[in-house]
């Protein structure tokens, strides 16, 4: 460390959504639980991200003072100024500052490759980034067409004084060859426990809570909802869209510039058809506050039939800590998170999945919410990152 009584540390946010959260957010979510968790060990720490809200008793540094999200989805020539420029800016308070102790960066991909150059400098603190997402390409997400994402990093050969944590152990048994060697053992995501309402009491109805994509597969939970007759209600984002005024405006309008997101046409093409021909099967918008508590709180499940190696999953969490149980397939790190006819059911396919559904009675509350206070608290994952930083700060001590 620096000589200091107080560790302090850099926090650089992706510029897209502001802290506190709001709604949905998921890199968001599990920073707002890191900050507040390393602020009560006494921690200083400053806060690089837009400046539309902000954390109460946490200096906040901004180059925008609004939510970038609006640009998020757009041809990367019009994303990459807005995100580049948001981390640079980042970099030089640091460097201007000189005394923080570390940096820790949440910018996915991006982050580490401008982190590899940025810890050569003089005067440049340590840093760690977390690999939040998306999961590691593999051959299958290759040959669907999409660009592999582990290219910029293969192409990092001087690490600086970067070192990286994943979210789960099945996503850092993917990282690639090259950046194993600064790899530390991965910290799972965390909420803050106290915010989620514990119910024993179910009403009958499933539940999403997810952003709309291909990858969360919500068509498959409405595809066995309506074979079992039951009731399905879902919650999230679409394409950035989190309000039903919003959605029927863009989704009525021929010209909306929504049509070209594929996360728009997934929803459009796959989820309203059936939301406007099933009384049974709706959309609750993106929900925060209260009415996501009593949403999740009072579900008899969370399904999540994921469809890609989810590198975690927030929502499981915070369903878990509500005493509702999950039925998930099998996949990314859905069995470090489940405990499989405790805290709810892996599914390895369709079959199996709805099987499951009609299980989940079975399913005690209470221990839903055991699991979540012993392996997912927000005090628990402030504490393995103090762990981590301390180790950053020992290995570059003896590069020295």
């Amino acid at each position: 460390m620096s000589g200091q009584s107080r560790l302090r540390v850099a926090m650089i946010a992706p510029p897209w959504l502001a802290l506190p959260i709001k709604g949905y957010g998921g890199i968001e979510l599990v920073m707002q639980g890191i900050v507040d968790g390393l602020v009560e060990r006494g921690v200083e720490v400053t806060l690089f991200a837009n400046g539309q809200h902000k954390i109460r008793g946490v200096k906040t540094e901004s180059l925008y003072k609004t939510e970038q999200f609006d640009h998020i989805h757009k041809p990367y020539y019009e994303v990459m100024p807005v995100l580049q420029s948001h981390i640079q800016f980042a970099f030089n308070k640091i460097l201007e500052d000189g005394k923080f102790d570390i940096v820790h960066d949440h910018n996915p991909l991006v982050g580490p490759v401008m982190l590899s150059l940025a810890t050569r400098i003089k005067g440049f603190p340590p840093a760690l980034h977390t690999f939040h997402g998306p999961p590691f390409s593999n051959k299958e997400s290759i040959a669907s067409g999409v660009p592999d994402n582990r290219k910029p990093l293969e192409q990092i050969g001087d690490m600086g004084k970067l070192y990286m944590v994943c979210i789960s152990e099945a996503m850092s048994k993917t990282v690639p060859n090259n950046i194993k060697t600064n790899i530390l053992p991965a910290v799972h995501n965390a909420i803050e426990i106290e915010q989620f309402p514990f119910s024993k009491q179910k009403k009958d109805y499933f539940i999403t809570l997810a952003r709309f994509t291909p990858d969360k597969a919500q068509h498959v939970a409405i595809k066995l909802c309506l074979r079992m007759k039951a009731k399905l209600r879902m919650a999230g984002t679409i394409a950035g869209i989190g309000s039903n005024r919003k959605l029927l405006f863009e989704l009525s309008n021929p010209l909306s510039a929504y049509r070209s997101s594929a996360e728009f046409k997934y929803y459009r093409n796959k989820i309203q058809p059936q939301v406007l021909r099933n009384r049974s099967i709706s959309y609750s918008g993106n929900l925060s506050g209260d009415k996501k508590m009593k949403f999740l709180s009072e579900a008899k499940a969370l399904l999540f039939p994921i469809d890609w190696e989810e590198p975690f999953g927030m929502a499981v969490i915070e369903a878990l800590a509500c005493g509702t149980p999950v039925v998930a397939m099998k996949r990314g790190a859905m069995p470090e998170i489940i405990e499989h006819g405790k805290t709810g059911f892996l599914a390895n396919d369709e079959a199996e999945f709805y099987e499951y559904m009609q299980r989940v009675d079975e399913i005690n509350p209470e221990d839903c919410r055991k699991s979540v206070e012993r392996k997912f608290s927000a005090k628990a994952m402030a504490d393995s990152y103090l762990d981590r930083y301390e180790e950053v700060l020992k290995l570059v001590k003896k590069k020295k």
